[in-house]
């Protein structure tokens, strides 16, 4: 049995994500908007500091440009796991984060 926060179809579409669920609702949100919000262990204490002004960035990530993912897998029935150009692959995104930022987007 579908729930609210069951997605029905996940596609890309231009530079985010379109999510449409079990409920009727369609959300979307920009690949920035995801990177920028990875849950991962990593990500999570990085957003806790202040930005550092001096950062250099590392070859790769230059060479990665804006962020896209460059795969997304289901984990079991509550998340995605998505890939990012940059190399990054450790955040596992729950689905009430991916209903969440796409009616955060929406709302905006």
């Amino acid at each position: 049995m579908a729930t609210a926060a069951s997605p029905t179809a996940l596609r890309r579409e231009g530079d985010g994500l379109r999510i449409d669920w079990a409920d009727g609702a369609s959300t979307f949100t920009a690949w920035r908007t995801l990177r920028k919000a990875c849950p991962c262990a990593a990500c999570t204490e990085d957003g806790k500091k202040p930005p550092d002004p001096f950062r250099v960035l590392t070859p790769q990530e230059a060479a990665a440009g804006p962020p896209a993912p460059t795969a997304m897998r289901p984990v079991g029935r509550y998340a995605y796991q998505i890939e990012w150009n940059d190399g990054h692959d450790t955040g596992i995104y729950p689905l009430e984060l991916l209903r969440r930022l796409g009616e955060m987007t929406n709302s905006q």
